[in-house]
């Protein structure tokens, strides 16, 4: 997802240069589980390089979105190399345009750690808007460790992820669930304590 210290194609194409050993030692399997379950009409919000498109289920209908154009085109390559047809569009997430209740499902992953605080709540109030009645809204994001050792870390690392990819542990989108008319449906770590998913539905 595009950040204002992320511009042009440099930034974009040294984004996955130096993700890249979080993509390989720890974000590949959790991608799969993303989109475990899920089939027909999904967004990818916050889509950036296009990291997700290898595991977008088959019977399914994808649509990215992410504000940076250089994101955008770096991810349009990544589906022709992959073979697979999905509509990737330069959008803002908290002002995305399509119409109420047009997706099954939306998947974001690492994007609301990238929003600002004041960011928060207007995205997952234009997720819940999108997402039909029934549907999930599925969050994967960073959060600060409980562990005062591996908080500790995550305090000296936080000015550099700052920098690199414009994220922070400290968003605490959870905060703002109920308020975004959203539900609460599950909430757990898959890696440690440091990397959560929050599954989500529009209130009924």
């Amino acid at each position: 997802m595009y950040h204002p210290s992320m511009k042009g194609s440099t930034r974009a194409r040294l984004y996955d240069v130096l993700d890249l050993p979080f993509e390989y030692g720890r974000y590949r399997r959790l991608r799969r589980l993303m989109f475990e379950g899920l089939s027909g009409r999904l967004l990818d919000a916050g889509v950036g390089t296009g990291r997700n498109i290898a595991f977008y289920p088959d019977d399914s209908e994808v649509t990215g979105i992410d504000l940076s154009p250089a994101m955008i085109a770096r991810a349009r390559r990544r589906s022709d190399r992959l073979g697979r047809a999905v509509d990737l569009l330069q959008r803002d997430v908290s002002a995305t345009a399509f119409a109420d209740n047009h997706f099954d499902a939306v998947i974001a992953t690492f994007l609301f750690c990238v929003l600002e605080k004041d960011q928060q709540l207007p995205a997952l109030m234009e997720l819940a808007r999108i997402c039909r009645e029934g549907g999930e809204i599925r969050l994967l994001d960073y959060v600060y460790s409980e562990n005062p050792v591996r908080r500790f870390v995550m305090r000296l690392w936080a000015p550099w992820v700052r920098a690199v990819f414009g994220a922070a542990f400290d968003r605490d989108t959870e905060r703002y669930v109920a308020a975004a008319g959203l539900e609460l449906l599950a909430r757990r770590f898959l890696v440690s304590d440091v990397i959560r998913l929050l599954v989500l539905r529009p209130k009924a």
